[in-house]
């Protein structure tokens, strides 16, 4: 029943919608063209880029980029929609449709970066694409903020972009692709990248995507369906990075370091940080630099939402986000245009308090990457 004013009752609160919240998206994807990357390429690769261009493109799937180790039977079904954006006005037309105020970039077939055997080609590619998308789409919609491709096979390299570009404030983080990695990233020699981020103010996200590929934890080979692939592969590329990266002290050699953990879901958190506790209990000297539970460490971390888990009962999300203090250390992602991209309204349905929907859907993410809210 409608309130009367006129008799002196308080109007009825008016239920916030999507359109009220600040949303900061905090994975989205651009599609970068190995044509375009050419005009930005150190020879000879300029050369070779421009050869690749030639190649017919897949989704996700481009030889000498983006190298995919797995062959699908091409049932039909599924979205019919454009699934890449290839400028900042496409981008954001998309974006206004979603009522996403602000987004982070990171790239397409650059997520398969680390799986490139030339560690010079490798380096180029990161390096042309940092310049390309800085020119083509930072300075062109100041709403999108960059994420600085590092190339696992170099990581000095890495540590000098992120020098030349610690003053262009229009990257948001420092991007490190886990899909096909050789060596995790609790290694020392990455540190290079960790200490230029943290001296820089830059915050380092790591991000996987699906494949198949002979290095842990990508030995996923026996399963026959793309099903039970993809619901592997990210969060274990997760788990064994972020496993990594704590045995080795990554977050305490590098306080000031902001380290996130993107497009794997959240439900292998809770898992995994009560089984290192456990094993922090009993086994704590072999991890001297280690002064607290590995659960308290990684809640500082923050974490994409996407993709989040679907239970049957939307309760059950709100009880995970709990378990990892989610309303404090979660970032709304859409994974947009990607096929298996969750819109915001998905998210912003679930039953959680309006103050912590408030942080999820852009707050916290504004933390992280250290982006104004407007007032």
């Amino acid at each position: 029943m409608a309130t009367d004013v006129s008799r002196g009752e308080a109007p009825a609160e008016r239920r916030e919608t999507l359109a009220d919240l600040f949303v900061l998206d905090a994975d989205v994807h651009v599609h970068e063209d190995p044509a375009e990357l050419a005009e930005y390429a150190d020879p000879p690769w300029d050369v070779g880029l421009r050869e690749i261009a030639k190649v017919q493109e897949r989704y996700l799937d481009l030889p000498g980029i983006s190298p995919r180790a797995e062959y699908r039977v091409p049932f039909p079904g599924g979205s019919n929609r454009r699934q890449i954006a290839t400028t900042a006005a496409e981008m954001r037309e998309g974006l206004d449709a979603l009522h996403v105020d602000r987004a982070v970039l990171f790239p397409d077939h650059l997520l398969s970066l680390a799986m490139v055997r030339d560690p010079a080609f490798a380096t180029a590619l990161a390096r042309a694409y940092n310049r390309w998308l800085h020119e083509r789409w930072l300075t062109e919609e100041r709403s999108l903020g960059g994420a600085l491709v590092i190339a696992p096979q170099n990581p000095e390299a890495g540590a000098q972009d992120i020098r030349r570009y610690a003053g262009e404030r229009e990257f948001a983080c420092a991007y490190l692709p886990a899909s096909g990695l050789k060596i995790l990233y609790g290694h020392e020699i990455y540190d290079p990248v960790y200490r230029a981020a943290a001296e820089a103010g830059l915050p380092v996200v790591i991000h996987s995507v699906e494949t198949i590929y002979p290095a842990f934890p990508f030995q996923l080979d026996q399963f026959r369906t793309s099903l039970a692939v993809h619901a592997l592969a990210h969060p274990l590329s997760m788990v064994a990075n972020l496993v990594s990266m704590i045995e080795t002290a990554v977050p305490v050699r590098f306080p000031e370091l902001k380290i996130g953990f993107m497009e794997a879901g959240t439900g292998w958190i809770p898992f995994i940080a009560n089984r290192l506790d456990k094993e922090y209990i009993e086994r704590r000297r072999e991890v001297p630099l280690l002064q607290e539970r590995p659960s308290r460490t990684m809640r500082r971390f923050f974490y994409g939402t996407q993709p989040i888990e679907e239970p049957e009962r939307r309760t059950d999300v709100v009880a995970l986000f709990e378990l990892f203090d989610g309303e404090n250390q979660a970032m709304f992602a859409s994974d947009w245009p990607h096929h298996d991209f969750d819109h915001p309204r998905h998210v912003f349905a679930l039953p959680f308090s309006p103050e912590a929907r408030r942080k999820i859907m852009g707050l916290n993410a504004a933390r992280f990457f250290g982006i104004e809210v407007p007032a």
